[in-house]
């Protein structure tokens, strides 16, 4: 090889590694003015977003204390409860037998999505991949493709963190009447589907999952998943109720209609929605009942073959374990 090349190969090296070095140094320097600069609100919304995010979730650690970030959270965020769903809020049998489906584009300030209104609440089901294990899930679209399923969102939470299983849920998962994960002790923090085919959100053990009936359901933690309204009543928003992320939610309105919502995020068209965002959109269209489900880049919403919102995600969406789907 001549010295040409070699010299030629050097300053191409050299240029890559001096412009990374210096789109980094922009980016730290972007992110200290969001937290040190004058604006309060950019600085929780900083760290509140990428606390959400698992893959980077510690750059808040570089630029605040774990106290601070703690603060922030408690001071930012939508409170558990106790309340679990009243069935008799809701009417399932005005709408029962219908095939309609409706998907409506939804806009905020930060954030693009879709709404699936689906008049027959007997429709949605749980989906899951083959088995649970300490391994990859599936997609929202090969879950549904496994069902025969219409259309499907992406469900419950899984193990994420230092080691990541997307074939592995957490917490209690039932399809049609059947315990699939979930033990005899712990409560869970559940939404799912009953046997009268209404939707039950509450924190609740697996022996009160059945003792309400529920045929079908997912579980995801309240600082990930929380309840946005509980028996009609809008629940408790503190702060800016989160950070900007893309979302996925699950709502019923009174006369049994489901309430299927994505809102897309960490995008040129927009960050992403807080919960406060999706509670308001649900309370919009009708919801007596409505949760969070995982996000991120696990938010996909899947109808008549295709994914009809924008993942963020370069390869795609996320694979996941479990998936409500509409059959």
């Amino acid at each position: 090889m001549s010295k040409k090349i070699i010299r030629n190969i050097y300053r191409v090296v050299l240029t890559v590694l001096v412009t990374l070095a210096i789109l980094l140094a922009f980016l730290y320097g972007v992110m200290a003015m969001l937290v040190y600069g004058p604006s309060k609100t950019a600085r929780t919304e900083f760290v509140l977003s990428v606390r959400e995010t698992s893959a980077i979730g510690f750059l808040a650690n570089m630029f605040v204390s774990k106290e601070e970030i703690a603060k922030i959270e408690e001071e930012n965020s939508i409170k558990d409860t106790e309340d679990i769903t009243d069935a008799g809020l809701v009417n399932t049998e005005s709408l029962k037998g219908s095939d309609n489906i409706e998907v409506v584009d939804i806009k905020g300030s930060s954030f693009k999505g879709k709404l699936m209104i689906v008049d027959d609440p007997s429709r949605l089901f749980v989906g899951t991949v083959e088995t649970f294990c300490e391994g990859d899930g599936a997609v929202v679209a090969d879950i549904a493709a496994r069902y025969g399923a219409v259309a499907g969102i992406n469900g419950g939470e899984f193990v994420d963190g230092i080691t990541t299983y997307t074939a592995m849920p957490v917490g209690l998962v039932m399809v049609n009447g059947e315990v699939l994960n979930g033990n005899d002790t712990d409560t869970y923090h559940v939404t799912g589907i009953s046997n009268d085919n209404k939707l039950v959100i509450g924190n609740m053990t697996k022996a009160k999952a059945i003792e309400l009936g529920i045929r079908d359901c997912v579980s995801i933690s309240n600082t990930i998943g929380p309840f946005l309204i509980v028996n009609g009543e809008m629940q408790d928003v503190s702060g800016t109720g989160g950070g900007l992320n893309p979302r996925t939610a699950i709502g019923q309105t009174a006369d049994g209609k489901i309430l299927l919502l994505v809102a897309d995020g960490r995008q040129i068209t927009g960050m992403g929605a807080t919960f406060a965002d999706l509670q308001d959109i649900m309370a919009q269209y009708g919801a007596v009942n409505a949760s969070v489900m995982d996000g991120g880049t696990s938010t996909q919403m899947y109808y008549n073959g295709s994914v009809i919102n924008n993942p963020y995600s370069p390869t795609g969406p996320r694979s996941c374990p479990t998936a409500f789907l509409i059959k």
